[in-house]
Protein backbone atom coordinates (compact mmCIF):
# COMPACT_ATOMS: atom_id res chain seq x y z
CA UNK A 1 0.00 0.00 0.00
CA UNK A 2 1.32 3.47 -0.93
CA UNK A 3 2.49 5.43 2.09
CA UNK A 4 0.55 8.63 2.84
CA UNK A 5 2.05 11.80 1.39
CA UNK A 6 2.96 13.23 4.79
CA UNK A 7 4.82 10.06 5.75
CA UNK A 8 6.85 10.25 2.54
CA UNK A 9 7.55 13.95 3.12
CA UNK A 10 8.77 13.40 6.67
CA UNK A 11 10.88 10.44 5.57
CA UNK A 12 12.76 12.69 3.18
CA UNK A 13 11.60 11.10 -0.07
CA UNK A 14 12.22 13.24 -3.14
CA UNK A 15 8.74 14.42 -4.12
CA UNK A 16 8.50 16.18 -7.48
CA UNK A 17 5.33 18.02 -8.37
CA UNK A 18 4.15 20.87 -10.55
CA UNK A 19 1.85 23.84 -10.08
CA UNK A 20 -1.73 23.76 -11.36
CA UNK A 21 -3.43 27.09 -12.05
CA UNK A 22 -5.95 26.23 -14.77
CA UNK A 23 -9.50 25.37 -13.71
CA UNK A 24 -9.65 22.40 -16.07
CA UNK A 25 -9.87 18.92 -14.55
CA UNK A 26 -8.23 17.51 -17.67
CA UNK A 27 -5.04 19.41 -16.80
CA UNK A 28 -4.79 17.79 -13.38
CA UNK A 29 -5.67 14.41 -14.90
CA UNK A 30 -2.92 14.70 -17.51
CA UNK A 31 -0.29 15.90 -15.05
CA UNK A 32 -1.13 13.15 -12.59
CA UNK A 33 -0.85 10.55 -15.34
CA UNK A 34 2.57 11.98 -16.31
CA UNK A 35 3.93 10.54 -13.08
CA UNK A 36 4.36 13.53 -10.76
CA UNK A 37 4.50 12.61 -7.09
CA UNK A 38 2.12 15.42 -6.18
CA UNK A 39 0.30 18.44 -7.56
CA UNK A 40 0.45 21.99 -6.17
CA UNK A 41 -3.08 23.43 -6.53
CA UNK A 42 -2.67 27.20 -6.41
CA UNK A 43 -5.71 28.86 -4.85
CA UNK A 44 -3.64 31.89 -3.82
CA UNK A 45 -2.51 33.48 -7.08
CA UNK A 46 -4.52 31.53 -9.64
CA UNK A 47 -8.20 32.29 -10.34
CA UNK A 48 -9.32 29.05 -8.69
CA UNK A 49 -12.35 28.79 -6.44
CA UNK A 50 -12.78 25.90 -4.05
CA UNK A 51 -15.23 24.17 -6.39
CA UNK A 52 -12.47 24.35 -9.02
CA UNK A 53 -9.95 22.98 -6.54
CA UNK A 54 -12.22 20.06 -5.68
CA UNK A 55 -12.65 19.19 -9.36
CA UNK A 56 -8.86 19.22 -9.77
CA UNK A 57 -8.41 16.90 -6.78
CA UNK A 58 -11.03 14.55 -8.16
CA UNK A 59 -9.37 14.51 -11.57
CA UNK A 60 -5.92 13.85 -10.10
CA UNK A 61 -7.34 10.78 -8.40
CA UNK A 62 -6.19 8.87 -5.36
CA UNK A 63 -2.83 8.02 -6.91
CA UNK A 64 -1.54 11.61 -7.04
CA UNK A 65 -1.77 13.58 -3.78
CA UNK A 66 -2.56 17.28 -4.04
CA UNK A 67 -1.54 20.11 -1.75
CA UNK A 68 -3.69 23.24 -1.91
CA UNK A 69 -2.03 26.60 -1.48
CA UNK A 70 -4.63 28.64 0.37
CA UNK A 71 -5.06 32.40 -0.11
CA UNK A 72 -4.01 33.03 3.52
CA UNK A 73 -3.48 31.16 6.77
CA UNK A 74 -7.01 31.82 7.98
CA UNK A 75 -9.46 29.31 9.41
CA UNK A 76 -12.00 29.47 6.60
CA UNK A 77 -9.42 28.74 3.87
CA UNK A 78 -7.60 25.99 5.76
CA UNK A 79 -10.82 24.25 6.73
CA UNK A 80 -12.20 24.34 3.20
CA UNK A 81 -8.98 23.10 1.59
CA UNK A 82 -8.65 20.16 3.95
CA UNK A 83 -12.34 19.25 3.76
CA UNK A 84 -11.91 18.94 -0.01
CA UNK A 85 -9.63 16.00 0.66
CA UNK A 86 -6.28 17.66 0.03
CA UNK A 87 -3.26 15.75 1.28
CA UNK A 88 -2.15 18.97 2.92
CA UNK A 89 -1.96 22.72 2.66
CA UNK A 90 0.68 25.21 1.61
CA UNK A 91 0.32 28.41 3.60
CA UNK A 92 1.80 31.65 2.22
CA UNK A 93 3.21 34.63 4.08
CA UNK A 94 4.04 33.02 7.43
CA UNK A 95 6.36 35.46 9.17
CA UNK A 96 6.60 34.25 12.77
CA UNK A 97 6.41 31.27 15.10
CA UNK A 98 3.12 32.60 16.47
CA UNK A 99 1.59 32.50 12.99
CA UNK A 100 2.99 29.02 12.44
CA UNK A 101 1.49 27.77 15.70
CA UNK A 102 -1.92 29.15 14.76
CA UNK A 103 -1.84 27.50 11.33
CA UNK A 104 -0.98 24.13 12.84
CA UNK A 105 -3.81 24.43 15.38
CA UNK A 106 -6.28 25.21 12.62
CA UNK A 107 -5.16 22.13 10.64
CA UNK A 108 -5.46 19.65 13.50
CA UNK A 109 -8.62 18.26 15.02
CA UNK A 110 -9.08 18.45 18.82
CA UNK A 111 -7.40 17.79 21.14
CA UNK A 112 -4.28 18.66 19.09
CA UNK A 113 -5.90 21.69 17.50
CA UNK A 114 -9.11 23.49 16.70
CA UNK A 115 -10.00 22.36 13.17
CA UNK A 116 -13.73 22.48 12.65
CA UNK A 117 -15.54 19.20 12.11
CA UNK A 118 -17.65 18.89 8.99
CA UNK A 119 -18.81 16.20 6.61
CA UNK A 120 -17.28 16.67 3.18
CA UNK A 121 -15.35 14.98 0.40
CA UNK A 122 -12.40 14.27 2.72
CA UNK A 123 -14.73 12.20 4.89
CA UNK A 124 -16.16 10.24 1.98
CA UNK A 125 -19.23 12.47 2.29
CA UNK A 126 -19.84 10.75 5.62
CA UNK A 127 -19.13 7.16 4.55
CA UNK A 128 -15.55 7.27 5.89
CA UNK A 129 -16.10 9.84 8.62
CA UNK A 130 -14.66 7.81 11.50
CA UNK A 131 -11.68 6.59 9.49
CA UNK A 132 -10.77 10.09 8.31
CA UNK A 133 -11.17 11.62 11.78
CA UNK A 134 -8.87 8.95 13.24
CA UNK A 135 -6.13 9.45 10.65
CA UNK A 136 -6.28 13.12 9.62
CA UNK A 137 -4.03 14.58 12.31
CA UNK A 138 -1.27 12.15 11.36
CA UNK A 139 -1.73 12.29 7.60
CA UNK A 140 -2.43 15.93 6.71
CA UNK A 141 0.74 17.81 5.73
CA UNK A 142 1.31 21.39 6.86
CA UNK A 143 3.76 23.27 4.63
CA UNK A 144 4.60 26.90 5.37
CA UNK A 145 6.14 29.38 2.96
CA UNK A 146 9.15 31.45 4.00
CA UNK A 147 8.90 34.40 1.68
CA UNK A 148 9.66 37.57 3.62
CA UNK A 149 12.50 39.28 5.41
CA UNK A 150 10.59 38.74 8.67
CA UNK A 151 10.32 35.01 8.02
CA UNK A 152 14.06 34.83 7.45
CA UNK A 153 14.71 36.67 10.72
CA UNK A 154 12.37 34.32 12.59
CA UNK A 155 13.11 31.09 10.77
CA UNK A 156 14.87 29.40 13.68
CA UNK A 157 11.81 29.76 15.88
CA UNK A 158 9.39 28.88 13.07
CA UNK A 159 11.07 25.53 12.39
CA UNK A 160 10.78 24.59 16.06
CA UNK A 161 6.98 24.73 15.99
CA UNK A 162 5.55 21.19 16.39
CA UNK A 163 3.36 20.14 13.50
CA UNK A 164 5.16 22.14 10.82
CA UNK A 165 6.19 19.52 8.26
CA UNK A 166 8.15 21.55 5.69
CA UNK A 167 9.24 25.04 4.76
CA UNK A 168 8.75 26.05 1.13
CA UNK A 169 10.88 28.90 -0.15
CA UNK A 170 8.92 31.59 -1.98
CA UNK A 171 11.83 33.12 -3.91
CA UNK A 172 9.95 35.82 -5.79
CA UNK A 173 8.05 37.25 -2.81
CA UNK A 174 11.21 36.94 -0.73
CA UNK A 175 13.19 38.94 -3.28
CA UNK A 176 10.45 41.61 -3.30
CA UNK A 177 10.46 41.77 0.50
CA UNK A 178 14.19 42.47 0.36
CA UNK A 179 13.75 45.21 -2.24
CA UNK A 180 15.24 43.04 -4.98
CA UNK A 181 12.12 41.98 -6.88
CA UNK A 182 12.87 39.15 -9.28
CA UNK A 183 16.62 39.38 -8.71
CA UNK A 184 16.99 35.82 -7.49
CA UNK A 185 20.77 35.80 -7.97
CA UNK A 186 21.29 38.94 -5.86
CA UNK A 187 23.63 38.19 -2.92
CA UNK A 188 21.07 39.45 -0.40
CA UNK A 189 18.43 37.10 -1.80
CA UNK A 190 20.73 34.09 -2.03
CA UNK A 191 21.99 34.87 1.47
CA UNK A 192 18.44 34.88 2.84
CA UNK A 193 17.71 31.56 1.15
CA UNK A 194 20.93 30.15 2.62
CA UNK A 195 19.84 31.28 6.09
CA UNK A 196 16.53 29.45 5.72
CA UNK A 197 18.25 26.38 4.29
CA UNK A 198 20.77 26.15 7.11
CA UNK A 199 18.14 26.61 9.82
CA UNK A 200 15.90 23.92 8.34
CA UNK A 201 18.69 21.41 7.81
CA UNK A 202 19.95 21.97 11.36
CA UNK A 203 16.45 21.34 12.75
CA UNK A 204 15.72 18.34 10.52
CA UNK A 205 12.95 20.31 8.82
CA UNK A 206 12.05 19.29 5.27
CA UNK A 207 12.67 21.92 2.61
CA UNK A 208 10.69 22.77 -0.50
CA UNK A 209 11.34 25.02 -3.48
CA UNK A 210 9.82 26.14 -6.75
CA UNK A 211 11.61 26.50 -10.07
CA UNK A 212 10.35 27.09 -13.58
CA UNK A 213 12.26 24.14 -15.05
CA UNK A 214 14.63 21.28 -14.25
CA UNK A 215 17.83 23.41 -14.23
CA UNK A 216 16.17 25.82 -11.80
CA UNK A 217 15.26 23.15 -9.23
CA UNK A 218 18.34 20.93 -9.55
CA UNK A 219 20.55 23.13 -7.30
CA UNK A 220 17.91 22.97 -4.57
CA UNK A 221 17.81 19.17 -4.74
CA UNK A 222 21.59 19.10 -4.46
CA UNK A 223 21.32 21.18 -1.27
CA UNK A 224 18.94 18.73 0.38
CA UNK A 225 15.53 20.05 -0.70
CA UNK A 226 13.02 17.23 -1.16
CA UNK A 227 9.66 18.91 -1.80
CA UNK A 228 10.00 20.19 -5.35
CA UNK A 229 7.49 22.15 -7.45
CA UNK A 230 8.85 22.27 -10.98
CA UNK A 231 7.07 24.30 -13.62
CA UNK A 232 3.54 25.64 -13.98
CA UNK A 233 0.79 24.20 -16.16
CA UNK A 234 0.52 27.38 -18.22
CA UNK A 235 4.25 27.55 -18.89
CA UNK A 236 4.44 23.84 -19.68
CA UNK A 237 1.70 24.29 -22.29
CA UNK A 238 3.05 27.48 -23.84
CA UNK A 239 6.65 26.23 -23.90
CA UNK A 240 5.71 22.94 -25.53
CA UNK A 241 3.56 24.78 -28.07
CA UNK A 242 6.37 27.21 -28.84
CA UNK A 243 8.89 24.40 -29.25
CA UNK A 244 6.54 22.55 -31.58
CA UNK A 245 5.94 25.62 -33.71
CA UNK A 246 9.60 26.58 -33.91
CA UNK A 247 10.40 23.04 -35.05
CA UNK A 248 7.99 23.39 -37.94
CA UNK A 249 8.30 26.99 -38.97
CA UNK A 250 11.92 27.79 -39.72
CA UNK A 251 13.02 31.43 -39.58
CA UNK A 252 13.54 33.07 -42.94
CA UNK A 253 17.19 33.07 -44.11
Amino acid sequence: MERPFRARLLAGDLLVGTIVTLAAPEVAELLASAGFDWLFIDAEHAPLGFRDAQALLQAAGSGCPCLVRVPAGEEVWLKKALDLGAAGVIVPQVHSAEQAERVVRLCKYPPQGTRGVGVARAHGYGNRFGEYMALANDQVAVVLQAESAAAVRNIRSIVEVPGVDAILIGPYDLSASLGKTGKLADPEVTGAIATVTEACLAAGMRLGAFGIDAPAVRPFIERGYTLIAAGIDTLLLSTAAGDLLSGIVQPAP
